[in-house]
């Protein structure tokens, strides 16, 4: 039987640590191809861990491609030392042009990505089996523009219990994707509107904004005494703001002025676009009412995504919609087909419905808020320490570093390039580009392991 120890797990999640141990003794060939790997309840059992860790741990090694298994009999390890063998990369090379022009780092602190590891394949793949051997006509029929009503009623009760927001499943339309969301609302609230983001911001919401022709403006964040009379002075007739955790700068807009942004949306024909990204990955305490939730006048479109919960390609998103635009979104854009396919509707739906989603988000919490303490310690620690400075470190899944250095700020992203580190600053997510303060970076954690993160922090270290 095989039996491993613990001791040095770290912070990751059980099952991650057990599958890379199985896979390093299958790589390294201690286990043989084609034997049988122990059955889930009695590896359980030896180890003193749950049968879910286990399913867990073989599911993703499965997906990996390290074990197959047989009907009926079980799980074998796969033959795994050819495709090692030819994926195997020459030291020095780690940093390669991918398909698509993207490339390979040796760590990539601007990627906003999630961790595929704490993906829950089991769960998952076990759901979506059990769906297709259930009532398969219902997966074929073509769901209202607003979605499939299982999945819709799951997020109504989900919002209810964790945000406090009473909607209906009608008042929630799914969409593949927030950028398909954001072209809708466009059609629905008008192209003649004046659109306003904060900048520093995504630069690609007020892409979006414009390429559906509408006007876009960028207001600055920072300056929160004066943001409503901005709203005012431009004529601002939709506001699209992310108040629970703004990026890039970490900040949350605090309850007294999101009353005054909806104070502001109440005086005239005007609407808030509440983007809620990632609020569920709040790193302390429970996150501040939103918008829609305290919001009396019908004037708040709430936006979210599992993209940020889940994984990066599973492009679900949905938005909840006033009660007022309900109507008028079904009598003018009901024509639209829903763009996420059943199958992953109807999966998601009961992922939720079964409690599933909020044992992966508490994992999800813990695993981050732990990654997120290792490199902070780490740069802390490093050369960093004195020459750094850490700024909003509770901003979801990635915090801000403040670098008192002579180098030019161009200088030190061109010199970890070279190195194999990727780094933005914070001005390159200003609309009107050198703005913002010099030597500020934003630094995303999310996709990185440890390994990788501790060798962008010593690089980090060697260049400023």
């Amino acid at each position: 039987m095989l039996t491993y120890s613990f001791e040095e797990k770290g912070p990751e999640p059980l099952y991650v640590y057990l599958a890379r141990c199985i896979k390093n003794d299958i790589i390294s060939g201690a286990i043989l191809p084609g034997e049988k790997l122990p059955s889930k309840r009695a590896f359980a059992k030896n180890l003193g861990l749950s049968v879910i860790t286990i399913e867990n741990a073989y599911g993703q090694l499965l997906d990996e491609g390290y074990l197959y298994s047989v009907e009926k009999s079980g799980y074998y390890a796969s033959d795994v030392k050819e495709n090692i063998r030819k994926k195997k990369t020459p030291v020095g090379e780690e940093n390669l042009v991918l398909t698509g022009g993207k490339t390979r780092f040796l760590c990539d602190f601007s990627s906003n990505a999630v961790e595929p590891s704490l993906f829950p394949f089991s769960v998952w793949s076990r759901l979506l089996r059990d769906e297709l051997s259930k009532d398969r006509d219902r997966l074929m029929e073509a769901p209202p523009a607003g979605g499939v009503y299982y999945l819709r009623e799951a997020i109504a009760s989900y919002l209810k219990e964790f945000r406090n927001m009473d909607v209906t499943p009608q008042q929630i339309i799914i969409g593949g994707g927030t950028e398909y969301l954001l072209g809708l609302l466009v059609q629905l609230l008008g192209f003649g509107k004046i659109y306003a983001v904060t900048d520093p911001g995504f630069e690609k919401i007020g892409k979006i904004y414009e390429s559906c022709g509408a006007a876009c403006r960028f207001l600055p964040a920072s300056e929160e005494d004066t943001f409503v009379r901005d709203l005012q002075k431009n004529n601002i007739d939709v506001l699209h703001v992310s108040p629970s955790h703004h990026y890039p700068l970490g900040s949350r807009i605090p309850l007294s002025r999101r009353y005054e942004l909806l104070s502001w949306a109440e005086g005239g024909d005007r609407f808030l676009i509440e983007d809620d990204y990632d609020s569920e990955m709040r790193a302390e305490g429970r996150p501040l009412p939103t918008l829609f939730s305290i919001d009396a006048g019908s004037r708040v479109v709430y936006l979210n995504t599992f993209t940020k919960t889940l994984a990066s390609t599973i492009r679900i998103s949905y938005m909840v919609l006033p009660e007022p635009l309900v109507k008028a979104f079904y009598d003018r854009l009901s024509f639209y087909a829903c763009t996420v396919s059943n199958f992953e509707q109807y999966t998601l739906a009961r992922f939720i419905d079964e409690g599933y989603f909020e044992k992966h988000l508490n994992r999800c919490r813990t695993y981050y808020k732990k990654k997120r303490e290792f490199l902070q310690e780490m740069l802390l620690q490093s050369r960093l320490g004195t020459k750094g400075e850490l700024l909003q470190t509770d901003a979801g899944l990635h915090f801000l570093l403040k670098v008192h250095s002579k180098k030019s700020e161009e200088r030190l992203v061109k010199d970890a390039l070279e190195k194999g580190v990727k780094i933005v600053p914070l001005s390159a997510f200003y609309h009107c580009k050198g703005d913002g303060e010099e030597n500020v970076y934003v630094l995303n954690y999310s996709f990185e392991g440890e390994a990788a993160l501790q060798k962008g922090v010593d690089v980090l270290a060697e260049i400023i």
